[in-house]
């Protein structure tokens, strides 16, 4: 009723007005703040050690039921494989200090550059943010890539924060999730060339391959069945690239990549 009231008298009366309600307003504000800021003790320091890489893994929740429930093609989807890239895509294009990402299957990683102080270098502000991104961007663009398919339900994604001092140690971790990939890859295409060819049941298929190990060494994986996806930076543009990461070619090609041991 003031403010009405002091809108029609004039802005002398207004200005009054708003100067009172700001005194009350800011007395109160200071009054709670000595009473409840204690609360802000319990929070707990979760700042990364300087000059480390900061990496960021996401992995689907529950992710073998999802793609179940939404017909994923056996042994890959590359609908799905697509969106995840395009959702990787999303986050490194919101975060310019993420230098590369890696993915396989439903786990992302992303790693943030050694120096690099976005918000604080906080684990949790850098985890959620690149969480609730990634989750948000792949309900975005799902319908670019499965068309009519309906989205049954919201993709799931946890999150966890890994810190790496060197280089070496940075190489390793991301060829730890490329052997990893391709160990994990050939498997399920000897299980689903089994299933779906051989005429086994799932049962049968996994049976044979715990009793016959040389089958999956037998069999030589195809480039066209690589499903991981380096995605880096070049001059600010996004790329993607289905390469080896395990070698030394992608990294000569890529120096920007890796900051100096020495920083």
């Amino acid at each position: 009723m003031l403010i009405g009231k002091a809108c029609r008298v004039g802005g002398r009366v207004r200005s009054c007005v708003v100067k009172a309600l700001a005194r009350l307003f800011t007395s109160s504000s200071s009054m709670a703040k000595s009473k409840f800021e204690y609360v802000r003790n319990f929070e707990t320091d979760d700042t990364c050690l300087r000059n480390c890489y900061i990496v960021v893994r996401l992995d689907g929740r529950n992710f073998h039921k999802f793609a179940e429930q939404h017909k994923f093609t056996k042994p890959n989807d590359n609908r799905a494989l697509g969106l995840m890239t395009q959702s990787a895509r999303s986050v490194m294009g919101e975060l310019e200090d993420i230098v590369i990402a890696y993915g396989q299957s439903d786990e992302f990683s992303f790693v943030f550059k050694r120096t690099s102080t976005l918000f604080k270098r906080r684990a949790s502000k850098l985890m959620t943010h690149v969480a609730s991104q990634f989750s948000s961007s792949y309900v975005f663009y799902w319908k670019e890539f499965f068309g009519e398919q309906p989205l049954l339900y919201p993709p799931g994604f946890d999150g966890r924060v890994v810190l790496y001092p060197s280089n070496r140690n940075l190489r390793d971790y991301l060829s730890w999730r490329q052997a990893d990939c391709h160990i994990n890859n050939l498997y399920n295409t000897v299980f689903w060339t089994l299933v779906q060819k051989g005429g086994l049941t799932t049962a049968q298929a996994e049976d044979r391959l715990k009793r016959d190990e040389t089958v999956t060494k037998r069999m030589k994986l195809p480039n066209e069945e690589e499903k991981d996806v380096p995605v880096t930076r070049s001059r600010r543009r996004v790329q993607a690239y289905h390469c080896d990461i395990i070698g030394d070619q992608f990294w000569e090609e890529h120096p920007d990549i890796l900051e100096d041991d020495n920083c």
